[in-house]
């Protein structure tokens, strides 16, 4: 019966990394229309140059993210249930930000059901036994 939980945190962690790749991509896409937006506004230079800047910052989490669960639902035992569970306050963090300054909007409902499907996989993950010393 263990089993079950295994596949099951398994299937969750590669729903979540799926949303956040996905999310990673159509952001990475976007920054085109940043470097645009930033390029056609009166921004001091440096606040364009660091809006662009964290414009990729946020693609490289989201994509380094999502490989680290693929990692991890690849092999289990390079995390504990703890530890995926803090990596799922990452995008949960993130989603609460942008419902906060922009509201309901389509890539905080991604994140928050990367986080979602994340945070269960770590509920239902069987705990790695420790080794001792």
């Amino acid at each position: 019966m263990a089993a079950v939980p295994k596949l099951a945190s398994r299937v969750l962690l590669s729903f979540s990394a799926a949303i956040l790749a996905l999310g990673g991509w159509m952001h990475t896409r976007a920054f085109g229309r940043t470097v645009a937006a930033v390029a056609a506004s009166n921004l001091e230079p440096f606040f364009g140059k660091a809006l662009q800047a964290l414009w990729l910052i946020d693609s490289a989490t989201l994509l380094t993210l999502a490989a680290t669960f693929i990692a991890i639902a690849a092999r289990p035992a390079l995390a504990s249930r703890t530890v995926l569970a803090l990596l799922a306050i990452l995008p949960a963090a993130t989603a609460t930000l942008l419902y906060w300054f922009l509201g309901s909007f389509l890539p905080a409902h991604m994140l928050l059901a990367a986080a979602a499907f994340a945070w269960l996989a770590a509920l239902t993950m069987t705990p790695v036994a420790s080794k001792e010393s």
